[in-house]
């Protein structure tokens, strides 16, 4: 079993920054991929990125390609998403989760969730 716990988020205005964090508990952090989904009232469950396990292998979803940088610490267990120049179209609720996949952007192949935090940009 992995526990995911996400925080970070929060009230924004359009133009500005958060970074969200994820700090996982159990079995072997390393041994995982980890993504970055959200979801939006009345929509899907979309993917935003993953790092895998090795150390600067990441992949981004087109939508936040320069703008969100995902980051892994494995000696601390924890996953950040950096996120810049927001817009009020992603107003979500951002998950993080594991898989053990080698690479994944479905959220089937996910295994472990956090419960989400919301992330709202005001226009």
């Amino acid at each position: 079993q992995v526990q995911l716990v996400e925080s970070g988020g929060g009230l924004v205005q359009a133009g500005g920054s958060l970074r969200l964090s994820c700090a996982a508990s159990g079995r072997t952090f390393s041994s995982y991929a980890m993504g970055w989904f959200r979801q939006a009232p009345g929509k899907e469950r979309d993917f935003v990125a993953v790092a895998r396990w090795s150390i600067g292998s990441t992949y981004y979803a087109d939508s936040v390609k320069g703008r969100f940088t995902i980051s892994r610490d494995n000696a601390n267990s924890t996953v950040s998403l950096q996120m810049n120049s927001l817009k009020p179209e992603v107003t979500a609720v951002y998950y993080c989760a594991a898989t053990a996949y080698s690479f994944a952007q479905e959220p089937y192949k996910y295994d472990y969730w956090g419960q989400g935090t919301q992330v709202t940009v005001s226009s």
